[in-house]
């Protein structure tokens, strides 16, 4: 079995999984919600603040969301040791990870669809003409998260304070890919938008090169 096959088997168990239960993906979205709403109602932004602030607002909207997403990947398999009969299959390790990657990116993404238009209501943010350059950002950005975030949520599943140790690993690793995403996404907000190449290229640099990590440390990540 090929690591493309094992990786969609893996994926399509997260997702049924999901399906059955929808706890993660309804939590997530109503929590990113009321982050995105609270904000609104804190600032009360102009056009301009909006232009401003608005990426930045909405990044960490997409981190707390990733967040707690990214947390049950590897913790709610410990509960059955389910993980122990993956790595029993005859299937590699970084199959497996790329599985819950793959999974954890169209969970975020489903958060995204729905939280980038409410955004762009409340903050009076006109997305015409910029919707796919943004789309361009959204799914580098949250590809680097997602990876990065499925990486540590292994290495973070295994210790006691796992709820704790996930963000103190993680956002120190995940600063530079928001200070792209948040620079790229506020050069499309501008009042002459255009899609600033070199943070473009900065976010596609930083998930190969986690992708790569990632292909890298699978084995030792997932047999400890």
């Amino acid at each position: 079995m090929t690591t493309a096959q094992a990786a969609s088997i893996i994926l399509t168990k997260e997702l049924r999984l999901e399906l059955r239960t929808r706890e993660l993906l309804t939590g997530t979205i109503v929590f990113a919600l009321i982050v995105v709403v609270l904000f609104s109602y804190a600032f009360d932004p102009t056009n301009a603040e909006s232009r401003r602030y608005g990426p930045g607002l909405l990044w960490i909207a997409f981190l707390f969301a990733g967040s707690l997403m990214l947390h049950p990947s590897f913790a709610r398999e410990q509960s059955n040791e389910t993980l122990d009969a993956l790595r029993l299959a005859p299937i590699s390790n970084f199959a497996i990870l790329l599985g819950k990657m793959c999974a954890n990116f169209i969970f975020l993404a489903v958060a995204e669809l729905i939280l980038v238009p409410v955004f762009s209501v409340l903050y009076n943010i006109s997305l015409s003409g910029i919707v796919g350059r943004l789309m361009l950002v959204l799914v580098l950005g949250t590809l680097g998260l997602v990876i990065a975030g499925t990486v540590f949520a292994g290495i973070s599943a295994h210790s006691r304070m796992r709820e704790l140790m996930l963000p103190l690993l993680l956002l120190p690793i995940l600063a530079p890919l928001l200070v792209a995403a948040v620079e790229a996404t506020a050069s499309l907000f501008a009042d002459n938008p255009a899609l600033d190449r070199t943070w473009v290229t900065f976010l596609a640099a930083f998930d190969i090169v986690f992708m790569t990590a990632s292909w890298l440390v699978s084995d030792f990540l997932v047999e400890e």
